[in-house]
């Protein structure tokens, strides 16, 4: 009997990464998970994976720094050996790491303001990490023909936030991989699309100075008369995963309730 897909959820343990991984547990596929969690977020990473097994699929989780080289080449290794043992390959692979600086650019007396060593670690972490897992997995041969390639972006790619300006710049650079990526790797049937979600309340919105006001805007401009959730975001993912949406690559589709059309 076959065995189920994997998935490959970097940013795992919250926000979308953690719908996400249960929504395409709930499809019928089995996790591998990266995320970086201190010990008190342990107890939240366990449940998500109880709650993939109860789904009757397998969670395999690595606690480790997604942008690290080093960590990745032994997270891959692992990954190898476990779809070795029944033949199998990464049919999804989402992005979804948020964690970059969120400070002004410019600031007046001792207003601490973004350096070169933080615009560069927000980028890394946040964009080009799609590149480097994306050229290993399939230089591996652990992502073949028919699977997807999902990050996740916003949109402040094209917008100005308060104090948004770096993970502005990660953003829009992602969206560029991956249209590289969806060109680059269409002749080996694989596909690539960033995935634009409404203003969602995750931690990482909490971060943003001004996140709470950004998402009660977008609560009463919603024409959905809500705001965006994880969980509407995972059930795209987990559809658009589809095989029969072999033809869509290189997009960045907004999953929002229509909250971009009144922006």
């Amino acid at each position: 009997m076959p065995s189920a897909p994997w998935a490959l959820i970097l940013g795992a343990s919250s926000g979308f990464g953690e719908a996400t991984s249960l929504e395409l547990a709930r499809s019928g596929y089995n996790i591998f998970g990266v995320h970086m969690d201190l010990r008190s977020g342990l107890a939240n990473v366990e449940r998500i994976q109880d709650e993939i097994k109860a789904a009757g699929q397998e969670a395999v989780f690595f606690n480790v720094n997604a942008a690290s080289a080093d960590k990745r080449a032994i997270v891959l290794d692992a990954v190898a050996e476990r779809l070795q043992a029944d033949g199998s390959s990464i049919n999804v692979l989402l992005h979804s790491l948020a964690f970059g600086s969120l400070l002004p650019y410019f600031g007046g007396g001792s207003k601490e303001v973004l350096t070169k060593k933080q615009i560069d670690m927000t980028l890394d972490v946040m964009a080009h990490s799609l590149v480097y897992w994306t050229q290993d997995l399939v230089s591996a041969n652990l992502i073949k023909e028919g699977a997807r390639i999902f990050a996740m972006t916003s949109s402040g790619s094209t917008r100005v936030i308060k104090s948004y300006g770096g993970v502005s710049a990660a953003k829009a650079s992602l969206e560029s991989h991956i249209r590289q990526i969806a060109f680059e790797l269409a002749p080996l049937g694989i596909t690539a699309n960033a995935i634009r979600a409404g203003v969602t309340d995750t931690t990482s919105l909490q971060r943003i100075p001004g996140g709470p006001e950004l998402l009660a805007k977008a609560k009463e401009a919603n024409p959905s008369g809500r705001a965006t959730t994880p969980e509407d975001v995972a059930k795209a993912i987990a559809a658009l995963a589809d095989e029969r949406l072999y033809w869509l690559t290189g997009n960045v589709l907004g999953v929002d309730g229509g909250e971009d059309l009144t922006a």
